[in-house]
């Protein structure tokens, strides 16, 4: 067992004496069991590819941290990604350091610990860690922010993205919606049609989270005034293709750009000018006084 190289950072997480920094050592790669606890559950193909590349090329700077098995095997507390895109290259054995645990509820914990401080998990798989955290070892919101070195609003707020329908929350472990995007989202609780419509409005337009504010602010209000959302008047709304075809016709007619902006049966058309004298030309139009 040589001295310990290229540890890198975080292993400060699991050993702070010398002593245990030479439990350091290349483990051959099949006698490495994946973390049962493991909070991860996605793992992008692409970034994934990517740091299989890497190791293959500069090979793995930070150890897998393990944790002795009674059959000589050993349990991996952190470092699956690395795993994972070891196999991918092939590697028959890569670095780890051992960091003896007490039994399963330790192992959890740390699996917890370790990827939420390496941020190695998406907004949802933080928040269930966090949950997990507070059920079985039954911390509190501020006890478990200390465990993980966060704020408590860091906390409340992950807390509230398990609120989120199960297909929002697959939008954000994919990234077709941001952690931004869903707490606008999330002002339409209890209403998870309105919740699908806006998630709908947002992934199809690409709103900004800044927008994705104000369209869900504006829902949640009329819902509160009873006015028709646009779930319930979209049957009202003339159909794309129609509405281009309109909008072809005025454009052509007039030369300008123009904007169909509806709402259910009603709304208004918008005719673009470029200039005074553009202004002018379009009215006479309109009034036929060609």
């Amino acid at each position: 067992m040589g001295k310990p190289k290229g540890l890198g950072r975080g292993v400060d997480l699991f050993f702070n004496t010398e002593e245990e920094e030479e439990k350091y050592f290349e483990c051959d790669i099949e006698k490495i069991i994946p973390n049962q606890f493991q909070p991860r559950t996605h793992f992008d193909e692409e970034s994934l590819q990517e740091l299989a590349d890497s190791i293959k090329e500069k090979g793995i700077i930070q150890p897998l941290v393990v944790t002795t098995n009674n059959d000589g095997s050993y349990g991996l507390i952190a470092g699956e990604r690395r795993l994972r895109a070891s196999k991918l290259v092939g590697l028959e054995e890569v670095p780890v350091v051992i960091r003896e645990v007490s039994g399963d509820d330790e192992l959890l914990e740390l699996a917890l610990i370790e990827n939420v401080q390496r941020k190695d998990l998406n907004p949802i798989e933080e928040a269930e860690a966090y949950e997990k955290l507070i059920k079985i070892f039954s911390y509190t919101q501020e006890q478990a922010a200390e465990k993980v070195g966060k704020k408590r609003s860091t906390i409340t707020n992950r807390l509230r993205l398990l609120q989120l329908p199960d297909f929002i929350k697959e939008d954000i472990g994919y990234g077709r919606l941001t952690e931004g995007h869903s707490r606008a989202i999330l002002r339409l609780a209890g209403d998870e049609t309105a919740m699908k419509d806006a998630r709908n409005q947002i992934v199809t337009k690409g709103l900004s989270v800044r927008q994705a504010e104000k369209l869900t602010s504006r829902m949640k209000q009329e819902r509160k005034t009873g006015s028709p959302t646009k779930a319930t008047t979209e049957s009202l709304a003339i159909p794309k293709e129609f509405s281009q075809t309109l909008i072809n016709r005025v454009s052509n007619k007039l030369a300008s750009n123009i904007q169909l902006v509806q709402n259910g049966s009603r709304g208004k058309l918008e005719i673009e000018y470029y200039s005074l004298d553009d202004l002018e030309r379009v009215v006479e139009l309109i009034a036929g006084e060609e």
